[in-house]
């Protein structure tokens, strides 16, 4: 806290008004890679990421011979998977990479305030704004180093296992893939930021935070399904699906999965439902980087204001509540 403060009196006078947010990200930037939360998640991360990646290049090299000309091949590691691992590790990043926002943004406020010094914090000359924006930054800050790191360290073992280099534009897909993830774990962040403004209790803003996960992730299909059901025409199947597509373009993991599915594979020319005289019409290519973009360009800009959204929400929250000594 003393820390914090001469920091900022320091950036007040060198710098003027509105650098304070970076002193309180360098600070919670700091205090989330020495903390233990840190290095359990990560490990977490490391060992999911290389069973995936092990068993999605044991299944490349399986089939060398025939994978010859394939396009995107080094981008398989992240989207193939073989047994005894069930899911390719893009599945594993939708899903597990949401507990990184979530830890790192469940007693952003709770926690300072629970220790009674948020009081303290904002009787400095530190703007409110700045704490907010500074504790959110300095979170996705780590949040991005640790998905970077994961991609490299994923990149690395297909490189040894395989002997395959990524050529320019794999890895320029790759990166903004990396950018879209780092997105969408954001909006976690955001989700279990607000949580611990609104709750007093760090405890009870991250079992909020994860209920809210666990529902969308693992139960979100079924609810959507049930939605549709209700809102379409439920003679009309097409109809149905449609409805349930769209509704469940509403949660961050389908928008996340449906733009990884695309950005990764140069041979998916659409999301959502295709009607067989559509496929049949096609024109079998690759798509380019611009190509692909252009088709998930629609998820991407709502994964980007969902997490803007939320986070403004929680920005409000902030600065109209009232903190007592």
């Amino acid at each position: 806290m003393i820390r914090v403060v001469t920091e900022a009196t320091a950036v007040r006078t060198n710098e003027g008004f509105g650098s304070g947010w970076r002193v309180v990200a360098r600070k919670e930037f700091a205090d989330h890679l020495l903390s233990g939360r840190f290095l359990v998640l990560t490990a977490v991360l490391a060992v999911a990421a290389a069973g995936a990646v092990f068993a999605a290049s044991g299944g490349i090299r399986s089939v060398a011979v025939d994978a010859t000309g394939v396009p995107a091949l080094f981008l398989k590691l992240f989207t193939v998977t073989t047994d005894p691992v069930p899911f390719p590790l893009v599945v594993f990043i939708g899903f597990l990479a949401p507990l990184l926002g979530i830890m790192f943004g469940f007693d952003a406020i709770s926690g300072e305030r629970s220790q009674g010094t948020l009081p303290r914090l904002l009787a400095q000359p530190i703007h409110r704004d700045e704490v907010i924006l500074g504790k959110f930054v300095g979170g996705l800050a780590v949040v991005a180093l640790m998905l970077t790191a994961l991609t490299v360290f994923v990149s690395g073992i297909g490189i040894f296992r395989l002997g395959l280099f990524p050529e320019p534009t794999e890895v320029v897909r790759l990166l903004v893939w990396l950018l879209v993830a780092i997105i969408y774990v954001g909006f976690w962040q955001a989700l279990a930021t607000l949580t611990s403004i609104l709750v007093p209790r760090a405890a009870t803003s991250a079992m909020i935070a994860v209920g809210f996960w666990l529902v969308l992730t693992l139960f979100g299909s079924f609810i959507f399904r049930a939605a549709a059901s209700v809102l379409a025409n439920p003679d009309d199947q097409v109809a149905s699906i449609r409805a349930e597509l769209l509704l469940s373009r509403l949660s961050p993991y389908t928008l996340y999965s449906e733009t990884s599915t695309v950005l990764l594979d140069p041979t998916e020319r659409a999301t959502g439902l295709l009607t067989a005289q559509q496929v049949d019409r096609a024109i079998v290519s690759n798509l380019s980087l611009p190509q692909s973009l252009s088709v998930v360009w629609p998820q991407v800009v709502g994964l980007l204001a969902l997490t803007a959204a939320l986070f403004a929400v929680a920005y409000v929250a902030f600065m109209r509540q009232e903190v007592r000594a």
